[in-house]
């Protein structure tokens, strides 16, 4: 008497249930720190980064920089990068690895900008020349704030973003009317054929602006 072979059909329909939930946290993930990132990123760039003194002919005057004035390239890229978190639903194959790229480089990038700003005093400068009156000036006891690093945990969100987009997104869906959550294509609705032998048929499918006869006629 031989032994039953176990038939290997239940695992394979487990395993898709599985395939499909990664799917569904990895999109999870992508969304929730990409959006995430480019919010703390808009939110750090108006706010202020470098705060010091400008010397001026009685005493001192109070300046500080925002995340825009020391430098615009975090905010801008964070646009991209939300712009990017968008359309990475929108296409498919090379397409949306391609978009994943520039959303994972637009998250690079605003870390590389945030720690370069953290410590840069050049804008300060420049506002003091300015109530000075002359070409240069140097603002006294420079801080900074924390604000730099708030964008870079942005930037670093939206880098993972575009990394899982990477590593994931070819399994994801498509942003289309025409397909169900599941990635299965709707049957489209064809118009019923009118009947001859009833009028009311031929009524409606003139008001719907179709030829009756179109059909039966070929």
């Amino acid at each position: 008497m031989s032994a039953a072979v176990p038939h290997p059909r239940p695992q394979a329909e487990s395993a898709t249930p599985r395939a499909r939930r990664g799917g569904r946290r990895s999109v999870a993930v992508a969304l929730l720190s990409g959006a995430a990132g480019a919010a703390l990123v808009l939110l750090a760039g108006g706010r202020t980064w470098a705060e010091g003194a400008a010397a001026v002919a009685r005493g001192t005057l109070p300046q500080h920089a925002t995340g825009q004035d020391i430098s615009g390239l975090p905010t801008a890229l964070a646009v991209v990068g939300l712009a990017a978190l968008v359309a990475v639903f929108a296409v498919r194959g090379a397409g949306r690895l391609l978009v994943a790229a520039l959303l994972a480089l637009s998250g690079a990038g605003v870390v590389a900008g945030a720690v370069t700003g953290a410590s840069d005093t050049g804008a300060l400068d420049q506002k003091a020349a300015k109530v000075n009156g002359l070409t240069e000036a140097t603002v006294q006891g420079v801080t900074h704030t924390a604000w730099p690093w708030v964008a870079l945990a942005g930037g670093a969100l939206l880098l993972l973003a575009g990394l899982v987009a990477l590593r994931y997104g070819r399994d994801w869906p498509a942003m289309s009317g025409r397909y169900e959550r599941d990635g299965a294509p709707r049957p489209r609705r064809t118009a019923a054929v009118p009947d001859p032998d009833r009028p009311e048929d031929l009524w409606k499918a003139l008001d719907r602006g179709e030829d009756p006869t179109g059909g039966a006629g070929r």
